[in-house]
């Protein structure tokens, strides 16, 4: 019998996982079996250090489904990503796709995912949302900003609004396993590894239950992960700003020579003088910043540390 891999990286999500499992059972059930009958369902639970009652949660639902439910959870907080990664390695199926458990990545797609994989020929099938409506106005600006900019620096296209939830074949599972980097953004790896692939657009969905654990800085610092991971160019642009800086200080030099020769030697302006030396002193700091990011990224890569440590496996 073939089988389907869901992966479901979870993060304190007691309330979801209930509401999750039957909303895609459902789904199985009515719209899948009676077409892919060969095909069976295996859940991986990623249970990715959570504080509350995840863990009995999965545990729970595994004594209901023995056959079909399995769990992985981490001995701390490793990340979303290391948790994709986690589930990756542990997915035995045919097919694999990867979900959010607040059912913001709808289940009535499946039936469409797989039938661009097993009718169409794609080898993945992923989704992005056309509006992020229910969203704040500056998150979406962000968001939208960061697609573009990432976009233009990057040979590694990202589709715009893309997210994690995707169906693949076991192909493209073993290739993005092969990128055993420390650093991942996995948006970014399964565009890199290629493939023929097709994206579902849907309108944005509520959480089934429960709150969002991503704050704004949050999604800051990955999407500076992701344009680390995916182009040196903002290492061109420290040094165009240096050598920007470094003409303007000399056509500043020509320009107070000449005044004085023709003018005689002016009042000394202090406070302007002090901006300039603050401006220059703080486009050192960034350059300096942009520098130190890829250093540090290189310098965890070197040290070979697991992506993530498993406390208890079913």
């Amino acid at each position: 019998m073939k089988k389907i891999s869901i992966i479901v990286p979870c993060y304190n999500e007691q309330e979801s996982i209930q509401l999750f499992y039957e909303a895609v059972q459902k789904v199985y059930e009515t719209k899948i079996v009676p077409i892919w009958p060969q095909y069976e369902l295996e859940y991986w639970f990623i249970d990715d250090g959570s504080t509350d009652n995840t863990l009995a949660a999965f545990q729970q639902l595994a004594q209901q489904d023995l056959d079909q439910v399995h769990y992985v959870s981490f001995s701390r907080n490793f990340g979303k990503e290391a948790a994709l990664y986690a589930g990756l390695q542990h997915a035995t199926g045919d097919l694999v796709a990867v979900m959010d458990v607040d059912l913001q990545d709808p289940p009535t797609l499946l039936p469409q995912m797989i039938s661009g994989i097993l009718e169409e020929h794609y080898d993945v099938v992923g989704t992005k949302r056309t509006d992020r409506k229910g969203e704040p106005v500056i998150r979406s600006f962000f968001s939208n900003a960061f697609y573009g900019f990432i976009n233009a620096i990057s040979d590694t296209k990202i589709e715009r609004g893309a997210r994690d939830y995707r169906l693949m074949t076991r192909q493209v599972v073993d290739a993005v396993l092969n990128l055993p980097e420390y650093n991942r953004f996995s948006k970014g790896l399964f565009s890199w590894v290629g493939f023929k692939t097709k994206y579902l657009s849907y309108e944005n969905q509520d959480r089934a239950a429960g709150q969002t654990h991503w704050s704004f800085l949050d999604l800051v610092s990955y999407s500076i992960d992701g344009i680390i991971n995916f182009s040196d160019k903002p290492l061109a642009l420290a040094s165009f700003f240096g050598l920007a800086s470094f003409i303007i200080a000399v056509l500043a030099m020509i320009f107070i020579v000449v005044r004085a020769l023709i003018f005689g030697n002016p009042t000394v302006g202090w406070p302007s003088m002090v901006t300039i030396m603050l401006m220059l002193g703080g486009l050192q700091l960034f350059c300096l910043g942009i520098v130190g990011k890829y250093i540090s990224k290189a310098y965890l890569e070197t040290k070979h540390r697991p992506i993530y440590i498993s406390k208890t496996e079913k």
